[in-house]
């Protein structure tokens, strides 16, 4: 949880062979370990191996058929847990970010974690890749001061549903979710 939190301001980087797309992380989830919605709930599989390669790394890994996410892990090597990344302010490639995302408009360009890989041009390509060293994809951090930080349930869960470890900049306008959990 104290990652989940503590991303929040920070920038995801993604240097490409066009140029750079960055943006900064306004929206967090925690997926601590012992957590049965997360992906390392039931131990190391082909499919979850970054989550177990130790702090700092990304776990990537496609769902609902149509999405790739992208998490930042959070334990020490051989323990499973992570941070999803929800949602991020544009900063750098916004022209690029429009282009891969159809032409949406600003608010919508990385406002959930979908939508935040397309833009980025996160996928399986950069699964495992240590986020805190150099690289194409990594993590750096902002000149600008975070504001103040909310926190709620996580979306879109079945399991453990009630638990707060959904963090977020306040009043930031490219958080995701319904109005009611961005206040």
């Amino acid at each position: 949880m104290e990652l989940a939190r503590y991303l929040i301001g920070k920038v995801v980087v993604h240097d490409t062979d066009d140029g750079r797309l960055s943006g900064r992380i306004v929206e967090t989830e925690a997926y601590p370990v012992g957590d049965s919605a997360g992906h390392a709930f039931r131990g190391e599989t082909p499919n979850n191996r970054s989550m177990f390669l130790g702090h700092g790394h990304a776990h990537v890994y496609f769902t609902y058929g149509s999405s790739f996410m992208l998490n930042v892990i959070s334990e020490a090597a051989g323990v499973g847990a992570g941070v999803l990344l929800r949602a991020l302010e544009p900063l750098d490639g916004i022209d690029r970010m429009q282009r891969f995302r159809g032409r949406v408009g600003l608010l919508d360009l990385a406002r959930g974690p979908g939508r935040l890989t397309q833009a980025m041009q996160v996928d399986l390509r950069q699964d495992g890749v240590d986020l805190c060293a150099a690289g194409p994809l990594w993590l750096a951090a902002s000149r600008r001061k975070t504001g103040a930080i909310g926190k709620s349930v996580r979306i879109g869960l079945t399991r453990n549903v009630d638990r707060k470890l959904r963090f977020y900049e306040r009043g930031n306008v490219y958080v995701s979710g319904p109005k009611r959990l961005r206040e």
